[in-house]
């Protein structure tokens, strides 16, 4: 029930120590200004991270060929492996039920690619259907290589965005011929990516048309799968590692390569990845809460230091409302109130001043692995708990210590 009474006692009280009172509500503010920043920055780390897990497809296991470091089966160390189409081939064969996208590829790093009067050297990549969404390539123009493009070896080539603007400006490129290597391509397509103009400076074409148009034969430099989904993470973990160790174990057997040789063959796990990614947000966001809370504690011990001394000066009274009746309760909702009122209004502040800062300088930052910091809702209804349950603990000691004084002691204080 709202009581008039309790409310002009409680101001009063601050107006008779301003200077206390304002910095007793300072302490907390920063409290609660340091936490919800401190929330923000991890919020921000976490932004920058899932952004560069975005760049490909969740869960991608990559595979690729090095050269040998141990003897096996009479073949000397420093073998060179070499993945061919028979390798990628088989592994469908014997994995292709779990297995959701999955691609060979065949790389170069430069290839002359030209437009008209306009020219430059790009990567090219040969790859099949699936790799769109493993590269997680979003169609801007046209299409993606298709299966028919890799089955009849077309010369057709996805370009990126960035390729797009070099050669072609405004103009659409669906439909043009371009000459990589001397070697004319239709453009089908226009992809963008979300890892930026690095990944947008390529051209895929079929993989069939690369190995037969720049002599690679049944070359293939990295395999890639995706899982199919499995109802949690655990079971996509168990699923990823126990095909990782048998795809490995397949490989190194078909190519004469030592079990234990991770330098002439090795396997990739991204899944891997990601829980070690949530593990590290994890510690991360819960040594800034720890950090945050021990600030919001240090200002919870002023203000109960402040309300023990309200209550020394306010003994005389509390005898007298004691020897008038008072019930212990109401003394402990008369210390306890203004306690609360005190530590919300300054928390608020922090509150409100932190969330500001987040909203002015957080879409400012401009990092890579840091990005947009904010505080969601969730965030700031469990700050405001703390507020209060902090203006309660703040002032229930101090509180009971007042509603454990004698009268007739109260009385006699001077």
């Amino acid at each position: 029930m709202f009581n008039i009474e309790r409310w002009q006692e409680i101001f009063e009280a601050i107006a008779k120590n301003k200077l206390r009172t304002f910095l007793t509500g300072i302490s907390v503010a920063s409290g609660i200004f340091i936490l919800v920043i401190l929330l923000g920055v991890g919020q921000g780390l976490q932004n920058g991270i899932e952004k560069q897990f975005e760049r490909d497809a969740a869960g991608i296991i990559e595979v690729w060929s090095g050269t040998t470091t141990k003897e096996y089966k009479g073949l000397n160390p420093g073998r060179q492996i070499q993945f061919r189409n028979s390798d990628y081939e088989l592994s469908v064969q014997k994995f292709g039920d779990g297995l959701d996208k999955k691609s060979a590829t065949y790389n170069q790093w430069q290839g002359l690619v030209t437009y008209g009067k306009e020219s430059g050297n790009y990567q090219y990549r040969g790859a099949d259907a699936d790799y769109q969404f493993i590269e997680n390539a979003t169609m801007i123009e046209g299409r993606w290589i298709n299966a028919n493009d890799v089955a009849n070896t077309e010369k057709v080539g996805v370009i990126g965005l960035k390729m797009k603007q070099d050669l072609f400006k405004d103009k659409s490129p669906i439909g043009a011929e371009v000459t990589l290597n001397n070697i004319n391509f239709k453009i089908v397509g226009v992809f963008s990516d979300p890892g930026g103009e690095r990944e947008e400076t390529r051209i895929y074409i079929p993989l069939s048309t690369m190995q037969k148009a720049f002599g690679a034969g049944d070359k293939v430099s990295v395999l890639f799968y995706t899982m199919k989904k499995k109802e949690n993470y655990d079971q996509a973990l168990a699923q990823a590692e126990k095909f990782e160790k048998d795809l490995g174990t397949m490989l190194r057997s078909k190519n004469s390569v030592a079990p234990d040789d991770e330098s002439a063959i090795g396997v990739h796990n991204s899944v891997k990845d990601a829980k070690q990614f949530y593990d590290l947000n994890l510690y991360i966001r819960l040594f800034f809460w720890w950090v945050g809370i021990c600030t919001i504690i240090a200002g919870v011990v002023g203000v109960s230091n402040i309300m023990l001394i309200i209550v020394k000066e306010r003994t005389k009274e509390i005898g007298i409302r004691k020897a008038l009746g008072a019930p212990p309760i109401s003394i402990i909702g008369m210390i306890l109130h203004e306690s609360i009122f005190i530590t919300t209004i300054a928390g608020f502040v922090g509150l409100l001043m932190s969330l500001l800062l987040l909203e002015l300088a957080g879409p400012n930052i401009d990092s890579e692995f840091f990005l947009n910091p904010s505080v969601d809702f969730g965030t700031a209804l469990t700050t405001l708990f703390l507020l209060v349950f902090a203006g309660a603990l703040a002032g229930f000691f101090p509180a009971y210590r007042a509603a454990k004084i004698k009268p007739i002691v109260a009385l006699r204080d001077e």
